[in-house]
């Protein structure tokens, strides 16, 4: 999700419902393309499954849970309440997670923990899909969806 939409959003939730660290709540949610809040009961422990009252904080606009509740992505947080891990969005097969603690959060294999820009670079470089599955031990399938999904941002 691009940085436009993510900062323009945390300053709204800030501004407008004093949200100070919207990026560790637990009413955060994203779909892979926009940033969503969920209004619903304020200061409740909401679960994936209690989503009532999801909201694109861009335009303000409600959000059709039921169709939507498949694409979401929610943060983990660890028991002392902050997060711990985000589950990237857009891989269909791919177990890809930005986690702060490892590889300094950027997007990491999830099996393996291999940096996902550095497996890409490798097999731009020439690696075949063998060698880098052998190497970081990323499943294959999981190396191509990467690469499918890497191939759409470049056309």
């Amino acid at each position: 999700m691009p940085l436009q939409r993510v900062r323009p959003a945390l300053a709204h939730l800030q501004r407008e419902i004093g949200v100070d660290h919207a990026l560790a709540s637990r009413r955060l949610y994203t779909d892979g393309a926009e940033v969503l809040f969920d209004y619903g009961e304020a200061g409740a422990d909401v679960t994936r499954d209690d989503v009532r009252y999801l909201v694109v904080v861009r335009s303000g606009q409600r959000v059709f849970t039921d169709v939507v509740q498949d694409y979401l992505r929610r943060i983990e947080y660890a028991d002392d309440g902050y997060a711990r891990l985000i589950r990237v969005p857009g891989y269909q097969r791919a177990e890809v997670v930005a986690d702060p603690e490892r590889s300094f959060g950027s997007p990491i294999f999830e099996r393996g923990g291999a940096r996902v820009d550095d497996v890409l670079q490798r097999f731009w470089a020439g690696d075949s899909l063998d060698d880098l599955t052998r190497e970081f031990g990323v499943p294959a399938d999981q190396l191509e969806d990467v690469l499918r999904v890497a191939s759409r941002r470049a056309a």
